[in-house]
């Protein structure tokens, strides 16, 4: 796969560990091949059917669902998936995914205090995969689908605007199609690798967590462990992820809004573009195809994008690491071959699993969740510190969350913090919420003591005042302080 989307990439990449084209076997990895690939080869001996091609390219004008074609998307995802081989989910399979997730919620209640959400478990083919996560993937990358659109619109001179007329709404469309081509093919490639829908860090199922028995199988292939103990293991996690998400509702929208921030950066070097143009034959398409492929569109990183996305990387390694502190309580004493899978779940990461494909080709940031096992220490530390509540309350706000720098040192983050109860602090600004409304009530609705109250604090704040000089303004401030304080 292409490191960002349709020939786009960081100008500070290494061409040496660009992937090579056509790796894993999956077709062509470019999004002319895959473009013009869609468009059939029906006719005799395989030469293109001209009916097809029309067909297809008046989809390809009329999509109008925003800036990525979703329709050519599905569609691309699906036959990557067919051609990879696919099968339906049988019964027993469907069996053999309830009991696990049955079993993890069960061992994931002592492990964690948020409670299951009640989701039904999903029993999933990888073209279900790809049918049932559609809606999910929209939020992930049309912000940056959007944005690079938009700076290439920008990026043509008035005057060249003008003279292209119609055209320039055509390469529009075009440019929806190849994005729609890109995705679609990412997508379909992901679907033979993820056991689950949360493998990328994100949960794509909407509350229901979800399993592919033919993938899961697959990863526990040469591993010496049980087909039951892999299918429980990988359902403790996808349950895991669920519960998190389910009750830190802010989490989703905090990691979308990071990619949109990475996205608002983006900017097209129209002059490199051009100079790049100029040696390009257009009667060649294989000379443009080529220079797609070597990063025609350089996107330069810039100091606002690296910041987001080390705030992404940061957000991610907490999830990851949450994830792999809860599962490996729970299975504690209870299932001997979890620590086997749990590094076969590590080195998969490090070698490029699907979370790092999916944020490096769809949404274009280079994501390598590097503080994963520091994170992991770090909620371990946090619940020996105190318990599995204390651990948990940190994700009630996203202000609660630790830095970097505390990943690395658990131990000063745990000393500034305790004299901190932080579930109480919730329940505080709760109540503080809830004392809120009951005061603006009252301010409506008080009876003659109320009022006869107030109108008495009243004439002791205009006393005080009348004594208090401009330079004791400060000291008049701290008593709301210490109100504060103590609630």
């Amino acid at each position: 796969m292409s490191d960002v989307p349709f020939g786009f990439r960081p100008d500070d990449d290494d061409d040496e560990n660009k992937p090579t084209q056509g790796a894993g076997g999956s077709g062509p990895t470019d999004p002319l091949s895959a473009l013009f690939g869609m468009m059939g080869s029906g006719g005799p001996q395989g030469t293109p059917d001209l009916g097809q091609m029309l067909q297809q390219i008046g989809k390809m004008l009329s999509w109008s669902g925003g800036p990525v074609n979703w329709d050519l998307a599905n569609s691309a995802a699906r036959d990557v998936v067919a051609a990879g081989g696919d099968r339906s989910v049988g019964g027993s399979d469907r069996r053999e995914v309830d009991d696990a997730f049955r079993l993890a919620d069960t061992w994931l209640d002592g492990a964690t205090s948020f409670p299951a959400t009640g989701g039904a478990p999903r029993a999933w083919s990888r073209a279900e995969w790809v049918e049932g996560t559609q809606r999910s993937w929209r939020a992930l990358v049309e912000p940056v689908a959007a944005r690079v659109a938009d700076a290439m619109g920008k990026s043509l001179p008035p005057e060249m605007a003008q003279a292209a007329g119609p055209l320039v709404g055509m390469l529009q469309q075009v440019g929806v199609s190849m994005w729609g081509a890109q995705v679609g093919q990412s997508i379909g490639k992901l679907a033979s690798e993820v056991c689950g829908s949360s493998d990328i860090g994100v949960p794509l199922a909407d509350g229901h967590p979800a399993l592919l028995p033919a993938n899961v199988r697959a990863f526990g292939e040469g591993l010496g462990v049980e087909s039951r103990d892999v299918f429980l293991y990988l359902a403790l996690r996808e349950a895991a992820y669920v519960r998190l998400y389910s009750h830190a509702p802010w989490l989703r929208s905090h990691i979308t809004s990071l990619i949109e921030e990475y996205s608002r950066h983006v900017s097209v070097d129209t002059e490199a573009i051009e100079s790049k143009l100029r040696d390009i034959d257009p009667s060649n398409p294989e000379a443009l195809q080529a220079a797609l492929e070597g990063g025609l569109f350089d996107l330069p990183t810039t100091p606002a994008q690296k910041a987001a996305l080390e705030r992404l990387e940061l957000a991610l390694a907490l999830v990851e690491g949450w994830v792999d502190d809860v599962v490996t309580q729970a299975t504690a004493d209870r299932l001997p071959s979890a620590g086997a899978l749990r590094e076969t779940v590590r080195r998969q990461r490090a070698a490029g699993g699907p979370a790092e494909q999916t944020f490096a080709t769809l949404v274009g940031l280079q994501l390598r969740p590097r503080r994963l096992r520091e994170a992991a220490a770090f909620w371990a530390a946090v619940r020996d510190h105190g318990d599995v509540t204390g651990r948990d309350a940190f994700w009630a706000h996203p202000d609660l969350m630790p830095s970097a720098d505390d990943l690395s040192d658990p131990a000063a983050f745990l000393a500034r913090d305790q004299f901190v109860d932080v579930s109480e602090l919730v329940d505080a600004l709760a109540s503080s919420d809830t004392d809120a409304g009951a005061d603006a009530g009252d301010s409506h609705t008080g009876g003659s003591s109320d009022e006869a109250g107030a109108a008495e604090r009243a004439t002791d704040r205009e006393a005080e005042a009348d004594e208090k000089t401009s330079d004791d303004e400060t000291g008049a401030d701290d008593p709301p302080t210490g109100d504060d304080d103590t609630r």
